[in-house]
């Protein structure tokens, strides 16, 4: 009986989460930014382990950040954020993306060079925390900033 008590407030905050949308969009967000992510990897990673230098591998952030912002854009904007907010005429919208993006590339950059730089780490190493780091901050941002 206590189990059950205790379900049901598990269970009204999830209908919550459904019902104002904020739960799919959290789904859709994660799987493009995980498409994002294996965007950005796919640039990052040749591009640190044989172009750059291990101690500079944070050179190749802006050069992925632009490809995956983009794809990002797309993505985000046509799904992720569907139906949610109002979409800004001109590239007023485009331009809040950006910077959204750009915070993210920056905590991205941050940890990628604290890890390589920093600790020695292999390029690879800092990927999963400042991807992570970063997703956290631009969702809330895009949801509140760019798409509300």
């Amino acid at each position: 009986m206590a189990r059950e008590a205790s379900a049901g407030p598990q269970r009204s905050r999830l209908q919550g989460l459904r019902d104002s949308g904020l739960l799919g969009q959290l789904i859709r967000f994660g799987i493009a930014g995980g498409i994002s992510t294996l965007v950005y990897s796919a640039v990052y990673l040749p591009l640190s382990l044989y172009v750059f230098e291990r101690r500079h591998a944070v050179y190749a952030v802006p050069f992925a950040f632009v490809v995956a912002v983009t794809a990002g854009f797309f993505l985000h904007s046509r799904w992720s954020f569907k139906g949610h907010g109002s979409r800004e005429p001109g590239g007023v919208q485009q331009v809040k993306f950006v910077m959204v993006q750009a915070t993210g590339m920056a905590l991205n950059a941050l940890v990628t060079w604290i890890g390589t730089a920093g600790f020695g780490l292999p390029p690879w190493a800092p990927l999963l925390p400042a991807v992570a780091l970063a997703t956290i901050v631009t969702f809330i941002l895009n949801r509140w900033l760019v798409f509300a």
